[in-house]
């Protein structure tokens, strides 16, 4: 398997669309199905800006200061989809704002991704080439390993709190 940072980071924006999807498609009274489906939702952003946060963006920011602005911006949108997910985390699902708070972090995180695929990685493959992007990947698969699942955790949970105190 590849450890392309990009590759890695590709990868998981395709799983994270997948649970999106599969909340859009639910009925308006599936309140079991949704509660699990932004569980795994939350869990996969927990990782996922984890490891884009701890590895892919300081390093970034490191090798390719002309960057700087994007890698801000990333920063303040996993900002607001941290303070959306802290919201939901204490949230039934049958409350009338779930579904459009869920709809709002989609949203949100839709379009980072989207941004990132379309104008950020190819900025970034050009600039660090596939070796530094590879050894930047095994970066964060070794991080994966150790990575927070839940807000709650220490490694999520300091971003949280600076996410609220920012």
């Amino acid at each position: 398997m590849s450890t392309d940072a990009i590759v890695l980071l590709k990868k998981d924006h395709q799983e994270i669309r997948k649970v999106f999807t599969a909340f859009e498609k639910t009925g308006d009274k599936a309140y079991v199905e949704k509660g699990k489906l932004v569980d795994r939702m939350i869990e996969l952003l927990t990782v996922h800006t984890y490891l884009e946060n701890e590895v892919m963006y300081p390093r970034v920011r490191e090798l390719l200061p002309e960057l700087e602005d994007d890698v801000l911006e990333s920063y303040e949108e996993h900002h607001v989809a941290d303070l959306l997910v802290m919201e939901l985390v204490g949230m039934k699902p049958e409350h009338e704002r779930f579904a459009p708070k869920t709809t709002v972090l989609i949203e949100n995180v839709r379009h980072h991704m989207e941004e990132e695929e379309q104008e950020w990685f190819p900025q970034v493959r050009e600039g660090l080439g596939r070796k530094a992007l590879q050894e930047i990947g095994a970066a964060m698969e070794e991080a994966r390993k150790k990575a927070p699942r839940k807000p709650s955790q220490p490694g999520a949970l300091k971003k949280t709190i600076d996410a609220v105190l920012a």
